[in-house]
């Protein structure tokens, strides 16, 4: 009997007590730095040393945590590339996308959001473990900072880039002060993707690092809130972090499941489960075929500008003087840039909404386009009637960008770099940068260049609104709601059927004839009951 105890019902009851909800929990756990860590690495002897680069701490960090390096080898934060089951090889160094259109040829610049160190062109060392960058991701103190152009390197020595002045990194320090990674370590890139911050992705930005209750209800950091960190719901193992735009989750069939057993983020049902409105089960038959961050992110950007719109054929120009040119809106933000071209910026918007299946299609540097039209660099698949897709919000940039009008390709133009380089950014000559940047990939470049205008889709799933400021039926059941362009279907309220209006007409008129009828019935049926009554 006790063996059965103890083998069977035991660690059960251990398990059902492990996922009791907090609010029942019997003991006050407080909050200190002993619930972060195991282990005060600023004990450690290996760090009780001035580092000069980064690589010498990661050397350092090896010691201890043996296979880490080998673990961030095998993840798309360090390959920048997704292998698709349909052979495509996909990932940042493969796609194009509108905002710099590639990673190859810059690599220098854009490599400052790398989880690496020294990637500045082709020939970067991916098997080398010294080249993991671990403070980027386990940074503690705030004040770890990679150079905008330094090729995933910080300041080792007081050092001025892009005019901008940063002060040397404390290496040692940050070293010693480690922690799981929070808000500002994932946002260091995630929030400044395209370049600076709110540029990309309309829902992650700077604001999320100490959010408001009306921002984000989940990450909302004050006083009695939730205060969830990115990797409560990016949640991995092995470094490992699931959440990929280019395998997405449209719908979730598995409910209530955190964390998820498969190469997904914790989606909204894994909490919530797929019939969330305990008191509203109309507002649960829609679950099927509306995303919940489609009436619970009514709007993006909420406090900080996204960027819109970005036409390159638009850059290169001077003013008389012959300097370069930087105009900017009532916001602040820029709206021309001699080395960029022009922008448009929206905050506090609306997202677009599409029909979604969890495909995501994307264009790459090999695919043939067709030119006559806007180009989708990507685009979501799905319709109403596939039994798999489901409205979903997405922020849409649009912009114009150089391709190949003879052979039908987008380029890979060289931008960033020094003078006399090619690079676009110091020469100002388009073709000599498509040719440089086409040489240096390995890609056919007939010689002939022009702009074609694109769109881009970012998938909307942060800036979760309070329920109360959740989308009301009106907002969409309505002629010029916010599903007007949304076709594939019929929406009470916004369409018109001829025939359901005729039908729904007669039952109007039907049911008030009836009212009429049935009322003067009882009236004379009332009248005669009356007047036998006086008679008797």
């Amino acid at each position: 009997m006790m063996k059965v105890l103890t083998g069977r019902i035991l660690p059960v009851m251990l398990v059902l007590f492990a996922f009791r909800p907090l609010s029942a929990a019997v003991y006050h756990i407080p909050k200190d730095s002993l619930l972060s860590s195991t282990a005060d690495h600023s004990k450690f002897r290996q760090l009780q040393r001035e580092f000069k680069s980064g690589p010498e701490v990661t050397k350092a960090c090896l010691e201890c945590h043996t296979e880490a390096a080998r673990q961030i080898h095998r993840t798309k934060h360090w390959t920048w590339e997704v292998p698709m089951k349909d052979g495509k090889l996909l990932g940042k160094k493969n796609v194009v996308n509108n905002f710099c259109i590639s990673v190859e040829g810059n690599e220098a610049r854009c490599t400052s959001c790398h989880i690496g160190y020294g990637w500045k062109d082709r020939h970067f060392d991916f098997k080398s473990e010294e080249n993991v960058d671990c403070l980027v991701c386990h940074d503690g103190t705030g004040t770890y900072r990679k150079l905008p152009a330094g090729a995933g390197h910080p300041a080792y020595r007081p050092t001025v880039q892009e005019k901008k002045s940063y002060k040397k990194v404390d290496l040692s320090y940050v070293a010693r002060h480690v922690q799981n990674p929070d808000r500002h370590n994932c946002g260091v890139c995630h929030f400044e993707g395209g370049g600076a911050d709110a540029v990309k992705h309309g829902d992650l930005d700077g604001s999320l690092i100490e959010p408001s209750h009306s921002l984000d209800v989940h990450m909302a950091s004050g006083k009695d809130e939730l205060n969830m960190t990115c990797v409560d719901c990016h949640e991995g193992q092995g470094h490992q972090i699931p959440g990929s735009r280019y395998t997405p989750l449209a719908r979730d069939e598995h409910g209530c499941d955190h964390p998820l057993p498969d190469d997904f983020p914790t989606s909204c049902a894994s909490c919530h489960s797929n019939a969330p409105h305990k008191h509203n089960k109309k507002l649960n038959d829609h679950i099927d075929k509306v995303a919940c961050q489609t009436c619970h992110i009514p709007r993006i950007a909420k406090e900080r500008p996204t960027k819109m719109w970005w036409d390159w054929s638009k850059a290169g120009k001077f003013d008389e003087q012959g300097r370069m040119i930087v105009r900017k809106d009532s916001m602040g933000m820029p709206t021309y840039i001699t080395k960029k071209g022009e922008f448009r910026w929206a905050r506090d918007t609306e997202p677009e909404y599409r029909w979604f299946n969890g495909e995501m299609n994307y264009v790459t540097f090999l695919t043939t386009i067709a030119d006559t039209g806007v180009v989708r660099v990507n685009h979501p698949d799905g319709h109403a009637g596939d039994g798999k897709s489901r409205i979903w919000p997405f922020k849409v940039h649009r912009g114009k960008q150089p391709f190949d009008p003879v052979l039908k390709h987008f380029v890979k133009p060289k931008l960033y770099g020094p003078k006399g380089s090619g690079a676009y950014w110091s020469d100002f000559d388009w073709d000599r940068s498509i040719r440089t940047g086409m040489q240096n990939a390995g890609l056919r470049y007939s010689g002939r260049y022009d702009f074609v205008e694109t769109e881009m889709y970012w998938p909307i799933s942060h800036m979760v609104a309070p329920k109360e400021d959740a989308l009301g039926c009106v907002e969409c059941h309505a002629r010029k709601g916010r599903l007007e362009q949304l076709g594939g279907f019929y929406l009470p309220g916004r369409d018109v059927n001829p025939l359901i209006e005729i039908i729904g007409l007669l039952v109007s008129v039907g049911s008030i004839v009836g009212v009429l009828i049935h009322s003067v019935v009882r009236y004379y049926t009332t009248k005669k009951h009356k007047e036998r009554e006086g008679e008797a």
